[in-house]
């Protein structure tokens, strides 16, 4: 069995908290290819080091996964991580956070899929 890729997920904290709980409940299923780095970071929290602390956790993920939802495309704290993951040369996708809800592609934050098992795999591959 191949080792699982390490995932970041960036959400907008306020909305899309629930989907990140989703997905890391997806990640438990033994036959899943990830893991998840949760570090669900409030940029607000800790302002000083807020994105020092996320710079850590992204150089350590494989890949990061923007979840997206109605307003994450502006949302700063999403917005940041993805130019630090683009930075560091991470890989980035997105996923539809909402079968049936609103969504919008986040600008730089690579190809948007729906999220089903398959594409998860077809991802990680």
């Amino acid at each position: 069995m191949s080792k699982k890729k390490k995932v970041f997920i960036s959400f907008e904290y306020d909305r899309d908290k629930v989907l990140k709980d989703l997905l890391i409940g997806q990640a438990r299923n033994p036959r899943c290819p990830f893991e998840v780095i949760d570090s669900s970071l409030v940029e607000a929290a800790k302002e000083d080091t807020w994105e020092e602390t996320a710079k850590t956790h992204i150089r350590r993920a494989d890949l990061v996964i923007v979840l997206a939802g109605a307003s994450t495309w502006r949302a700063s704290g999403v917005l940041k991580e993805i130019r630090l993951a683009r930075s560091l040369g991470k890989r980035i996708v997105q996923l539809i956070g909402h079968k049936d809800g609103p969504h919008h592609r986040v600008k730089g934050a690579g190809y948007l899929y729906r999220w089903t098992w398959d594409n998860l795999e077809k991802i990680l591959r």
